[in-house]
């Protein structure tokens, strides 16, 4: 899958672009609003990205890159809502650009090719957690059709403060309004 929009290509990543993909990472989970953790010693390392990445594509998960003029400027991936065989038609995804090109349409463009991605794999509902801080994701999510489901007050505790994660959702495809396609195989609690 490739698309071309407004000089941001978006293609899927490959193992070229995961240093330029973890600094954007570590970038917004260490001084923006993102929820993540790190974990302890707090790096994300290219092995496990790499990993990451392989486990996404055995599931038929996009992994999706935005760049612009040769540069990656954005990421996004869903993984599987839950292991659990009864949620494997519901992924959860994440987007991420790089702090540069914020506010300059990547995730206008981005987001949708992973909506579109998951969709085309046979998933059936798409699912985000967003800080209640941050608006513009928020905006982004909600101009995509997602809407609120759910709202998590005081889950995160980060820069020295609680914060609200809001949960948004939206269907892929017929979403709940058939039985899902049989090919889609369930996840094993191994991966």
């Amino acid at each position: 899958m490739t698309v071309m929009s407004d000089q941001t290509l978006i293609r899927p990543s490959i193992d070229a672009d995961i240093e330029t993909m973890l600094a954007i990472y570590r970038h917004h989970v260490r001084r923006g609003l993102d929820p993540s953790y790190l974990g302890e010693d707090g790096v994300l390392l290219p092995d496990d990205l790499k990993r990451r990445r392989r486990n996404m594509r055995r599931h038929r998960l996009p992994h999706l890159v935005a760049e612009r003029g040769g540069v990656v400027v954005g990421y996004a991936y869903a993984v599987l809502f839950r292991k659990r065989p009864a949620y494997r038609y519901t992924v959860k995804h994440s987007i991420y650009v790089h702090p540069d090109h914020l506010h300059s349409g990547v995730g206008k463009v981005l987001l949708p090719a992973l909506i579109d991605a998951c969709a085309a794999a046979g998933y059936r509902q798409i699912i985000a957690y967003v800080d209640s801080a941050n608006a513009p994701s928020l905006r982004l999510h909600e101009q995509c059709g997602f809407r609120q489901v759910g709202y998590l007050p005081s889950v995160g505790y980060k820069f020295g403060h609680w914060t609200d994660v809001v949960m948004v959702q939206r269907s892929l495809g017929a979403g709940g309004t058939a039985p899902p396609d049989a090919w889609l195989a369930p996840a094993r609690d191994d991966d």
